[in-house]
């Protein structure tokens, strides 16, 4: 299994085989952060560039949010995260500004879904026990995947991530998968 740094660390293997690991720092957020709070309506008038858009990450939560991010942190919330309308440019900003995974209670459908055809990992578990700057690791093997709170030394089993998607994941998304692929494995409907 790799060790990696805050921040660093494999993508989720596609391939249900080796053990990979995703470690970075905890950024707790609450219930139903929609997607008009990961990315204001008023900020995408001139523009959807999430290299842009970035500088405004999550600004109605905490307008010093984005200054604050560190490459790898990740997002820690509760429930039906990303919820409001399906704008793709609320998954690609959180991936501009080097986020690459979110920890939830629950998605909304759409924004789970936006997630993994962008290659920004959503995993769901209990994340009663993550507080803010908590270091994460995020192991993902044969055995499914577990979010570690390595901070306060607890382990949360996650809902497992079938083969195909951790396929798109680590494929960076689902246009590079399909480009690789020539077009969906057999079996994942």
């Amino acid at each position: 299994m790799s060790k990696g740094q805050p921040g660093q660390g494999e993508r989720p293997s596609g391939d249900g085989g080796a053990a990979t690991e995703l470690r970075g720092r905890a950024r707790r957020l609450g219930d139903r952060v929609n997607t008009d709070y990961i990315i204001s309506s008023s900020r995408k008038k001139e523009t959807l560039d999430p290299n842009e858009l970035k500088r405004w990450l999550l600004e109605a939560v905490d307008p010093g949010f984005s200054a604050s991010v560190k490459e790898g942190d990740i997002l820690v919330a509760d429930e039906a995260f990303g919820c409001g309308s399906a704008m793709e440019v609320a998954v690609t900003v959180v991936l501009a500004a080097g986020i690459r995974a979110v920890v939830a209670r629950s998605f909304s459908r759409t924004y789970y879904r936006n997630a993994i055809n962008n290659g920004l990992i959503p995993v769901e578990c209990d994340t009663s026990g993550i507080r803010e700057g908590d270091a994460i690791a995020l192991r993902s093997g044969p055995d499914g995947v577990r979010v570690v709170n390595e901070t306060r030394e607890a382990e949360v089993p996650a809902r497992p991530l079938p083969p195909f998607v951790l396929g798109i994941l680590e494929a960076g998304g689902l246009v590079p998968y399909l480009r690789a692929r020539g077009g969906f494995a057999e079996g994942a409907s």
